[in-house]
């Protein structure tokens, strides 16, 4: 049967194989994982490591540049309330 490790252990093992103070032997023999999965495991860490980084650095640009300046939104919400309230004056016009 195959073993499944939960991503915290597999993040936990990587975390040790990238502080390098204890060999890839040491740890595999601490963990009962074979060395080979250990090593894909550090390239995979070590590969996805940027992209952590990658999407923080989106995310902060996204939040920090609206799509439209703040007058263009406000004025915005002025016109769709000015005709909110046109459309409910109506409705009630003709209700009358």
């Amino acid at each position: 049967m195959k073993k499944v490790y939960t991503a915290a252990c597999k993040a936990h093992v990587a975390l040790d194989l990238l502080k390098e103070e204890t060999t890839l032997a040491q740890i595999s023999a601490e963990y009962a994982v074979h060395a080979n999965v250990l090593r894909a495991g550090r390239t995979q860490a070590l590969n996805g490591l940027p992209t952590i980084f990658a999407r923080r650095d989106a995310r902060a640009a996204r939040t920090t540049t609206p799509t439209q300046p703040v007058d263009d939104r406000a004025a915005a919400r002025g016109r769709r309330t000015t005709q909110r309230t046109g459309l409910k004056k109506s409705r009630m016009a003709k209700l009358a």
